[in-house]
Order: structure tokens, then C-alpha cells, then sequence
């Protein structure tokens, strides 16, 4: 490439179709040949393909005489582009690529002997054949497959000789472009979408002009202002100036969020105070609510709770009594005021007595219609939407028949026809089966129609109603005439069944069903029956048990709520939650040692962990909601309130230990205290993921 001025010939590549150009990164030119960009498109001019240069040199010697003169002038003038080619050096086509020799001098040809046709259109085969000399002497024929772009290239632009008016192109890229997919919209690049706007301000040039007393000319001086400078102010006087404006400005400004913040924090007062008035006219309201509707429990008693709430108001009136009678009276007097009080305890038993007989009497018939309408109850289930689908079958159709004549049968003042209606309605309907029981009840029905047809007094038919009712609900009861009343009988049909859940009371010595002996966690053997407990602490100790079966229903229920497969919640019964309560929290909140019952719940100690007698606190409502938002108990509480709280969850342990039931739950939360404890004291190196 040095030397310029025997090169007639230059290398190009000219894999290309169509209307491709030569790339300018394939192209080899003289390193001072002057070149201009350019856009142009310009046609491929390709000569014939030689082996070896001295075959392109004999071909053209006779052409190379007429145009030695133009060759010479510009070889001198270094506008001849390519490089000195040895004799002996052949032309070498690889892979897809061949090379062609094109002589400069075609160019020239054109410009200086137009009249003479070169050969512009040229179509390349799909397949060429290649010499390739592989020895001196031995020559070696490489057929090639061209291949040829399926795609137009696009111009990326190039150069251009100003002499020969040669382009040469940038090379493109080879890999064809991925293609968008056509959505049938009509798309435009974000140039093209997009308005640039650029504001600059400009300020034209204004011309002004300045008259002054001159000979000729007089210009009044009256309305001039006399401008005198002013006091010099150095720079540290400037910067002390605006010291001192921004400490002022600074100042308003600080008062002015002091303003702000004290008007926020009596904000604040007020509604705190408003929400604690509000809180205490609640609890206030509460507690009376709660005081009204004992004093009502105990006026009219009518459950269970509600005659062993008035069991323990008579217990405690009685110690008090004892208690002052042997503080004030002694000898004779002192035996003879525990006679009087031995009697007025008799005379409330037997108030309380009669209260009981008459409440058995009313939950005794709210029972009966409860269960004849849970046996009138379609089948229900829910669906996969939710829906709940309700569906009546023959045994519920007969099974509401039924409720509804027992609960016309047992109303009472009502007129004399509709008692008749109702009386043969009943007689029609056990008439289909022929049977001892449903002859008792025709003649009774046709017994009272008779001494309802003489006038005889209402009064005078009770009795006989009752027998009418009585029966009747015999007659509801059997499986028999009834077959929906089979799964609700707490007694099976089959008397081989009853072997299998059927415990005996040592103490009223009945066989009973398993569901009626309470059996606490801590209990190896089958006690008492829940009748005779319930006699026993009616006549000895007279303690209630509906704050603890309280406490322990809404522990339940927020156990439930976790959704977390809680279990030994579920297996603690009221008399180990009353165990824990008294005995080992002392009746009363850990925080504020609220003493009332009635406002104290159990709720977890470590959230994360299900509820068990070692993971729990004794709280009021209100500490409970705020206990149960921390989400760091050792931040949150002092370690001496932490350390009393984990020894009475030893206390519990100790105690649950002893039953078999709660071992599996005790080594479960022992080896998770355990890992917790490790993961506390182990150091856990940097960048390793836990």
C-alpha cells in the first residue's frame, strides 16, 4: 500500500444483490486518496475474474498504450486507488465472499473515452467454481455457494472519491433485524410523535439619547434629582447585615412552628381526654349494665348460672353473719343467733327451691319445642359459591307435621272450636298407626270433647290436657311413628349400643351416657356425674362457675380466630382454667391487678405460639388489645416483670406435667423454646441467609 503508482487494480468484495453498494470496511484504498461522504446509491461495475495478475496484465496490454498518457498523469497525481499485487500471488475467495479485480482504469474509461460500453449489469450465479492455488504448482477448483440477503440492507452512510466519483458504503449489520408484529395500527417512532419547544428569552436593542445645555439650546433643570452615593458598606458589614435579617427571619419562623406544634399537642390533649371521658362513661355503663342484669338474674332465676350466682350470694351472706355474730355475741346468745340464722338459711333454700321448681318446669318446655323444631329442620348444605342449599325429605315433612299439632295441642285459652279442630286433627293423625299408646290418646281426646260439650270448667281440664301433651310427645318420640327423631335421642333404639358409652355414678348411683361426667385435664378415673357436682357445691361450697366458663369461651374464640390448629386450648376444661386463674395468677391482672373477673381475659404470651398454660397472661380487656399489638416483649416490658411471668409458666408446667394427655404438647413447645434460645445466643456470621 505504500506504493501507488503501479497499482491499476483494486480488491472488492462483492457479495451483495440488487442495489447494494461495496462497504467501505472491505474496500482497500491509498491512504491519501481524497474521499467525501456522500448519500448517493451507486451501481456495482465488476470486471472478469482471474486466477493470477499477470493474466489480467497480458489482456489489457493492447488497451495499455492508448491510455498510457492518462494512466501517468493520474498515477502522478496519486488519484490511482489499491495496492501492489505480486506476480506470483493469487486471488482467494473464502466461505460466501469472492474477490473480483476492477480496474481503476474503467473508471477512466468513462470519464475520458465515453463512447467506449462497459459491462454495468451483471447477475451473479447461485453457485461459482474457485481456483485456489494450494502449491506452487498445483491448483485446486473450490465450488462456493453464494448466498444472498433476504433483506435490503439499510445505508448507514460512507465516502465518496471526488476523482473517480466511487461511493463506498459503510458496512451494515448482518443479522437480519427482528421484525414488530403487525397489530393492524398504524405506528410512528417517538421523534416523530413528539413537538421539542425551547423558549429563550430575547431582548431587543433600544436606542436612547441624552440632550444637554448646548449653545442653541436650553433644557430646564428643574424637575433634575441631585444623586448624592451613599454610606460604603464592606463586605463583612454586608454579611453581618444579612446575619442579622435571617436571624429574625429565623426567629418568626421558629415561633411560628412553636405556635403550630403546641396548638397540635392541645389538639391532642383534648381529644385524648374526650376518649378517656368517653372510655369511662363506657365502662361506667358496663358495669352498671352488668349489675342490672345480675340483680335481674337474681330476682328471676332461670339457668343454671343464675341459681349458682343466688347459691353464692346466700354462702357469702352467711359468712358475713357468722362472722359477725361471733364477733359481737358469745355463750348462750351466740348459739342461739346461730339458730336463727340456721333458720332463715332454711327459709331461702326453700325460696331458692321454689324458684328452681318453677323455672324447671318453663326451660323444661322450651326444651321440648327446641328439639321438636331442630327435628323439623331441613337438610342443609353448602354449596361450592357458598350457597346454602336446604332440601326436605319425608321423614322432615312428617317430623314438622307433627311439632306444629304438639304446638297447637299444648297452647292454652283458646277458643273452644279451635280446641276441637285441634283435638281431631290430633285424632285423625294417630289414628294410622293401631297401637296401645295411640288408643290411650284417642280416648283422651274423645274424653275431654265430651267434657268440653257438657261446659265443663277450664279449670277442671288441665289435668287431662296435661295427660293429652304428655303422651302425645311419647307419641312424637318413638322412631317408630316418627323416624326423624332417631338421630336426636340421646337413649339409641339399640339397647347393644348403650354398652359402649355408658359410665356409673358412685354417687346417685345411675348408669349415664359419657357426655354427663365432667372429666378435668388432671382426672385419671370417671368421677361424679354433673347432677351430683352440681348438688355438692349447692350444699357445701356454693361457688360459681360462670366467670371462669366466661373466660374460657372468649379464649376459645380468639384461638379460633388465629386459624392456627390450635389444640390444648380445647382440652383445658373450666375447672383447670379455674386451677390456674386462682391458684397461680391470684385472681387478678399482671399489669394492673384488676381484680374483677368479669373484665379479665387469657390471652397468648408470645403470639406466635399457640395458647397453653406455659404461654399465656392473665389481662384486662383493654391491656389484652394493647399486649396483643407488641412485637418485641423484651423492648416492651421490664426483665424483672418478664422473669415473674415465665416462673408462673413454670408453676403451670409443673402442674400439666402430670397429665398424659398434655406430655406430647410439653415436648413440643420445650424443644421450640430450645431452637429459639440457640438462634438467640449463636452469632450468625455475615452473609449468611437464615
Amino acid at each position: 500500500m505504500e506504493d501507488t503508482s503501479d497499482s491499476r487494480f483494486e480488491v472488492v468484495t462483492t457479495e451483495r444483490s440488487g442495489a447494494e453498494q461495496p462497504s467501505a470496511s472491505s474496500e482497500r484504498r491509498a491512504p491519501d486518496a481524497p474521499f467525501s461522504a456522500s448519500s448517493e446509491s451507486m451501481s456495482p461495475v465488476t470486471n472478469e475474474n482471474y486466477s493470477t495478475l499477470p493474466e489480467v496484465r497480458n489482456s489489457e496490454r493492447e488497451e495499455q498504450t492508448s491510455q498510457n498518457s492518462v494512466l501517468s498523469e493520474n498515477t502522478a497525481s496519486g488519484t490511482v486507488t489499491g495496492s501492489m499485487i505480486d506476480d506470483n500471488e493469487t486471488l482467494r475467495r473464502t466461505k460466501a465472499n469472492f474477490e473480483t479485480i476492477r480496474s481503476e482504469k474503467l473508471c477512466l474509461d468513462q470519464e475520458h473515452f465515453p463512447g467506449k460500453t462497459v459491462q454495468q449489469d451483471y447477475h451473479m450465479p447461485d453457485v461459482i467454481t474457485v481456483r485456489v492455488q494450494t502449491d506452487p504448482d498445483s491448483f485446486q477448483d473450490v465450488v462456493v455457494k453464494i448466498e444472498r440477503p433476504t433483506y435490503h440492507k439499510p445505508f448507514l452512510g460512507g465516502f465518496k472519491n471526488r476523482i473517480t466519483g466511487v461511493e463506498f458504503h459503510n458496512a451494515g449489520s448482518q443479522t437480519i433485524p427482528k421484525k414488530r408484529p403487525d397489530k393492524g395500527i398504524q405506528l410512528f417512532c417517538r421523534e416523530t410523535q413528539t413537538v421539542f419547544e425551547k423558549n429563550k428569552p430575547q431582548q431587543t436593542k433600544s436606542t436612547t439619547s441624552t440632550q444637554m445645555t448646548k449653545i442653541g439650546l436650553y433644557v430646564s433643570n428643574v424637575t433634575d434629582k441631585l444623586v448624592s452615593p451613599g454610606k460604603y458598606l464592606t463586605a463583612e458589614e454586608y454579611h453581618k447585615r444579612r446575619l442579622e435579617a435571617v436571624i429574625v427571619l429565623q426567629t418568626y419562623f421558629r415561633r411560628w412552628c412553636a405556635i403550630n406544634v403546641v396548638q397540635n399537642l392541645r389538639e391532642e390533649k383534648s381529644l385524648r381526654l374526650a376518649w378517656e371521658a368517653q372510655e369511662e362513661l363506657r365502662r361506667k355503663k358496663e358495669k352498671e349494665g352488668k349489675l342490672r342484669r345480675e340483680h335481674e338474674r337474681r330476682l328471676n332465676p332461670k339457668t343454671k348460672e343464675d341459681f349458682e350466682l343466688l347459691y353464692h350470694a346466700l354462702e357469702l351472706w352467711r359468712q358475713e353473719e357468722t362472722e359477725r355474730i361471733n364477733r359481737t355475741l358469745t355463750g348462750a346468745e351466740r348459739k342461739a343467733a346461730f339458730c336463727g340464722l340456721l333458720d332463715q338459711e332454711a327459709q331461702l333454700i326453700a325460696s331458692i327451691g321454689r324458684h328452681k321448681l318453677n323455672a324447671d318446669e318453663e326451660n323444661q318446655q322450651k326444651a321440648i319445642l327446641h328439639f321438636l323444631d331442630k327435628c323439623a329442620q331441613p337438610k342443609r348444605w353448602k354449596a361450592y359459591d357458598g350457597k346454602i342449599t336446604e332440601m326436605d325429605t319425608q321423614y322432615t315433612l312428617r317430623a314438622r307435621e307433627l311439632f306444629e299439632i304438639y304446638r297447637s295441642v299444648s297452647m292454652n285459652d283458646i277458643p273452644k272450636d279451635e280446641r276441637i279442630d285441634v283435638l281431631l286433627t290430633l285424632r285423625r293423625t294417630v289414628k294410622e298407626h293401631e297401637y296401645k299408646l295411640t288408643r290411650e290418646i284417642v280416648e283422651l281426646i274423645d274424653r275431654e270433647v265430651d267434657l268440653m260439650s257438657r261446659e265443663v270448667k277450664e279449670c277442671n281440664l288441665e289435668g287431662l290436657r296435661k295427660r293429652i301433651c304428655t303422651l302425645f310427645l311419647q307419641y312424637i318420640k318413638t322412631p317408630k311413628f316418627n323416624p326423624e327423631v332417631a338421630r336426636m335421642l340421646k337413649v339409641p333404639p339399640d339397647p347393644l349400643k348403650l354398652y359402649k358409652n355408658v359410665n356409673f355414678c358412685h354417687s346417685c348411683e345411675n348408669y349415664l351416657p359419657s357426655t354427663e361426667f365432667p372429666v378435668p385435664a388432671n382426672s385419671r378415673t370417671i368421677g361424679r356425674c354433673r347432677l351430683c357436682g352440681k348438688l355438692d357445691n349447692e350444699a357445701r361450697r356454693r361457688e360459681p362457675s360462670l366467670k371462669y366458663k366466661l373466660i374460657l369461651e372468649n379464649l376459645r374464640k380468639s384461638e379460633a380466630d388465629y386459624q392456627d390448629d390450635a389444640k390444648i386450648v380445647f382440652l383445658v376444661q373450666h375447672q383447670d382454667l379455674q386451677y390456674m386463674i386462682e391458684n397461680i395468677w391470684g385472681c387478678q391482672s399482671a399489669l394492673s391487678a384488676c381484680s374483677d373477673l368479669y373484665d379479665l381475659v387469657m390471652v397468648r404470651w408470645n403470639k406466635q405460639h399457640e395458647w397453653s398454660p406455659w404461654n399465656t397472661i392473665l389481662l384486662t380487656k383493654d391491656e389484652a388489645d394493647a399486649h396483643l399489638k407488641l412485637c418485641n416483649l423484651q423492648k416492651a416490658y421490664e426483665a424483672a416483670f418478664i422473669h415473674r411471668i415465665k416462673h408462673k409458666h413454670i408453676r403451670a408446667k409443673n402442674y400439666f406435667a402430670q397429665i398424659p394427655a398434655m406430655t406430647s404438647f410439653l415436648h413440643r413447645s420445650d424443644n421450640q423454646a430450645n431452637a429459639n434460645e440457640f438462634l438467640i445466643a449463636t452469632p450468625i456470621p455475615t452473609g449468611t441467609k437464615t
